[in-house]
């Protein structure tokens, strides 16, 4: 969470810079900016969102690591346990046993796994939507600025000319 307000301070700070360039002469809807203050803007933002992919990716690669120690598990319990029954009387009684001891370690490990994958899934959703959200406001408010932005270049655009065709008055009456 603090990676997005983070996000979004950097995606304001662009903003500012952008609202607060001074126009390019001649051009009414080019402006000038700090490249280099820009790009390392730009560069944080970069930075900063994958971070909630990356701890998804971390949850992911923790259900798998579980999943496959439970089934090391489940290996090394069915060896002790065909080892355990060799050496009872009731070889069949005890393998019976087993089987239905890794059954249930199995069927744990699945429903656990299978927990942990939607977990994951629903932390993973979350966090790209919220990503999503955090560019798209980002986009908006850059296409908010290009409108104020033209419209004030057109606004000083028209009072140059009419400052302009007063000045061709003024001259042509003396």
């Amino acid at each position: 969470m603090a990676e997005l307000r983070e996000v979004q301070k950097l995606v304001d700070m662009l903003h500012g810079m952008i609202d607060e360039a001074k126009s390019t002469p001649f051009s009414s809807d080019k402006c000038s900016i700090p490249r280099d203050e820009a790009l390392d803007i730009l560069e944080e933002i970069s930075a900063a969102l994958p971070l909630e992919l990356k701890r998804a990716q971390e949850l992911l690669r923790a259900r798998e690591e579980y999943v496959e120690s439970a089934k090391r598990d489940v290996e090394r319990m069915m060896r002790q346990a065909e080892l355990d029954a060799k050496s009872k009387v009731s070889e069949t009684e005890v393998l019976a046993a087993a089987r239905q001891k890794s059954h249930e370690i199995i069927k744990r490990a699945e429903d656990r796994t299978r927990e942990m994958y939607r977990v994951a899934n629903e932390y993973t959703e979350d966090a790209l939507r919220r990503t999503e959200e955090a560019v798209q406001a980002a986009l908006e408010e850059v296409k908010q600025s290009r409108i104020s932005f033209r419209a004030a270049s057109q606004e000083m655009m028209q009072r140059s000319r009419e400052q302009l065709a007063q000045s061709a008055k003024a001259e042509r009456e003396e």
